[in-house]
């Protein structure tokens, strides 16, 4: 990490902290996720996952595990908060979108606990802005509860084929099937 946070005001140690040497791989990953404000962000020993849902009837996860980020520290066994994902997008792009060779946002991500905002600090080339994002009571999320040891068949694709893809069906079907041979 090229810079070091300062310690926070009141010497409460956070239950979240976290750094990484270029904020705009979470900002892409996040982005994938934005279909609605807020999300809920769930951290644990094995990394920060980031939800976000529409009308409890879909639902969208970025899971991050730990040893992506420089340093990764959950002080409690899970954290959970919910947060504007706009907002937060905002804060992370602050210095802009454009990556010239050379350069990167430096992020670190600190969580004091309930009722406490998330405190980010981001550098790029020597210049530090603190940015504070308000938290709020996470709400209740959908548990789909997927067994792992029934999956057949896993696919990867590129976000950008599987949105066209979803473009060309037909809306107006009642069903849907896909396949997989």
């Amino acid at each position: 990490m090229p810079f070091s946070a300062p310690p926070l005001a009141s010497g409460e140690p956070a239950v979240l902290s976290a750094s990484l040497d270029n904020a705009r791989h979470l900002s892409s990953l996040l982005r994938a996720v934005h279909f609605q404000d807020h999300a809920t962000c769930f951290a644990t020993a094995s990394g920060l996952r980031v939800t976000v849902e529409d009308a409890k009837c879909i639902q969208a996860n970025a899971f991050i595990q730990a040893e992506i980020f420089q340093e990764f520290t959950v002080q409690e066994e899970s954290v959970m908060f919910r947060i504007n994902l706009s907002v937060l997008l905002d804060c992370l792009t602050i210095f802009g979108t454009s990556s010239l060779p050379g350069t990167s946002t430096a992020l670190r991500m600190c969580y004091r606990g309930y009722g406490y905002p998330l405190m980010l600090f981001l550098e790029e080339g020597g210049v530090v802005t603190v940015c504070k994002i308000n938290t709020q009571e996470p709400e209740e999320l959908l548990d789909f509860d997927f067994c792992s040891t029934k999956v057949v068949n896993k696919i990867i694709l590129q976000s950008e084929g599987l949105r066209e893809a979803f473009a060309e069906l037909d809306m107006t079907s009642e069903v849907l099937q896909i396949t997989i041979t």
